[in-house]
């Protein structure tokens, strides 16, 4: 067997994490995170606390952030027959048509009916790949709607209910523009306060947009990674951030991607080695192979077991690297996950 498709193999991306690891909750305070710095270049570990991060940037850095906000998009509701329904929201198609899952007792099908939280009316208009197209309608109207009714989707390895502490937790403090059904969670962890810190040390924070759908908690489940088909969404990168990022690497200077969905955003928008502003949709699958045209370093949280965020890493450090990290991390019982400690790759 080739190194090549040895690589390629979804077991290949696999760790052992003790369940009692997995964060519940998040910090009591934001910015009360730890943070696990790997220098790439020396193949070195250093531990920290999150509030620390400010000091690793400089005058010739610019960090990049994703102003996504998370929609309250998952519903409950009953069928006319009574049977309970739950509904995530994933993106809206057209004016009141979104696409969504739905987990009922039986086979959703073409023509049911269902009545959701607050009185939003739900058809279901036709069935897609593992998905549904819903058309929504509410007196309110279906935003308004939505905002006042729904909840917070918290991902599955989340095992309690939503709380009012998470409408505010489970967003970044720059979160703007609506449209993701998961955190970027790497900014989760950031302050006003941390942010003024990395201004003040001469650094430059710009912003991009990537509305996180809900295939980022999905772990691969194809044996082999070419077999695997990426969930696409939806990203938008203005013409003066892609200006900067294009100043910033002429000069010499280092970009840093805040999350792995900048990420994904930066390296789709990417040609020759130049930054392009672009808004559509992107399918990029990063995994270990592929090349980094414009992300220098990154800030990240600890990410699933054979998940494509897992992979994404991998293809940045190296995935026998990244493991060794990660087993350090379980070590000294680092939190993982969406409200998980943070990592900080250089």
């Amino acid at each position: 067997m080739s190194l090549t498709t040895h690589l390629m193999k979804t077991d290949n991306f696999d760790y052992h994490l003790p369940e009692e690891l997995i964060a519940q909750a998040p910090p009591r305070i934001r910015s009360h995170s730890r943070l696990l710095v790997h220098h790439r270049k020396e193949n070195k570990i250093s531990h920290h606390k999150f509030q620390e991060i400010s000091g690793f940037f400089g005058s010739n850095d610019l960090l990049i952030f994703n102003d996504t906000r998370v929609i309250p998009a998952r519903l409950f509701g009953h069928k006319k027959t009574g049977g309970k329904v739950e509904v995530l929201l994933i993106r809206e198609l057209k004016t009141d048509h979104w696409e969504a899952m739905v987990k009922t007792s039986k086979k959703t099908l073409p023509g049911m009916h269902f009545l959701l939280d607050g009185g939003i009316e739900a058809t279901v208009v036709k069935i897609i790949e593992g998905t549904v197209l819903l058309k929504l309608q509410s007196i309110e109207g279906v935003k308004t709607a939505i905002e006042k009714y729904g909840s917070l989707p918290l991902p599955p390895y989340i095992k309690r209910q939503t709380t009012d502490e998470d409408k505010d937790r489970y967003q970044t403090v720059f979160a703007k523009r609506d449209g993701a059904v998961a955190a970027p969670t790497a900014g989760l962890h950031f302050t006003e306060e941390i942010m003024n810190k990395i201004r003040e040390n001469g650094a430059a924070i710009e912003m991009i947009t990537l509305h996180v759908g809900p295939g980022t908690f999905q772990p691969v489940r194809a044996d082999n990674l070419k077999a695997h088909k990426m969930h696409e969404e939806y990203f938008q990168i203005e013409k003066q951030v892609a200006d900067k990022v294009n100043e910033v690497k002429k000069k010499g200077g280092r970009v840093i991607s805040v999350g792995t969905t900048v990420v994904r955003a930066l390296e789709s928008s990417s040609q020759g080695g130049k930054l392009l502003p672009k808004k559509g949709w992107t399918d990029i699958f990063i995994h270990p192979g592929r090349s980094f045209e414009i992300v220098d370093a990154m800030v990240t949280n600890f990410h699933l077991p054979k998940s494509t965020l897992f992979m994404l890493v991998s293809a940045f450090v190296g995935t026998d690297q990244l493991k060794k990290v990660y087993e350090e991390a379980v070590r000294e019982k680092y939190r993982f996950f969406s409200y998980g400690d943070a990592m900080l790759i250089l």
